[in-house]
């Protein structure tokens, strides 16, 4: 199982995920709000998917994985957000 390179890359694209998940759920504490696991967990498994695909598809190294778990899920909650914030209007 672990020598398919999807399987390896999706794992440690997961951990980024985990690392910036962990950042979030610490930042969440501080500042007294509400920890949401629906959340940490979206996190968690978008960074395996992005760091599988990247794997698998560009044949990245372990270290451009592992930031791209953690730096992936930052950029499509921020995409996520900014389409909430400004809904395009036609017409």
């Amino acid at each position: 199982m672990l020598e398919n390179p999807t399987v390896v890359f999706g794992l440690i694209g997961g951990l980024g995920g985990l690392l910036r998940a962990a950042v979030g759920a610490r930042k969440a504490y501080l500042q007294k709000r509400k920890f949401v696991f629906k959340y940490f967990l979206a996190t968690v498994i978008g960074a395996v998917i992005i760091g599988a695909i990247l794997g698998s598809v560009i044949g990245i190294n372990k270290a451009v994985a592992l930031l791209a778990g953690y730096a992936g899920t930052d950029f499509l909650e921020g995409m996520a957000k900014s389409f909430k914030l400004a809904p395009i209007r036609i017409g």
